[in-house]
């Protein structure tokens, strides 16, 4: 049986501090890959932020996130998977509640 690969994988060139890094994000498309540009390019110390599709039968994205201060790129992207999740579950929220209030258009199907 073949072994699983990792969800995400820290690219060959990384700087050693990981202050410049390529992610390689498995089983992935442009909707977590935009997501997360916008999510980390929102953080001033980020200098550059970029996502790409190789190629599209390849299952996967590649993220470049490249920090002022030789920050941590790694540490950013995790920050910003935990506040994109926050911002999901947000939404959701304010999505049930007003489902639960029943304000919205009904459109009745005609037979």
């Amino acid at each position: 049986m073949a072994e699983p690969v990792p969800k995400i994988r820290i690219m060959k060139g990384a700087e050693p501090d990981l202050s410049a890094a390529t992610f390689q994000i498995h089983d992935e498309s442009h909707t977590i890959g935009n997501s997360l540009r916008w999510m980390i390019m929102k953080n001033p110390k980020v200098e550059f932020c970029g996502y790409s599709v190789p190629h599209p039968s390849e299952n996967h994205i590649q993220l470049r996130i490249q920090m002022y201060d030789n920050l941590s790129a790694l540490d950013t992207l995790l920050n910003a998977l935990d506040n994109l999740d926050n911002l999901c579950e947000t939404v959701q929220d304010a999505y049930d509640t007003s489902l639960k209030g029943e304000r919205y258009e009904r459109w009745e199907e005609k037979s």
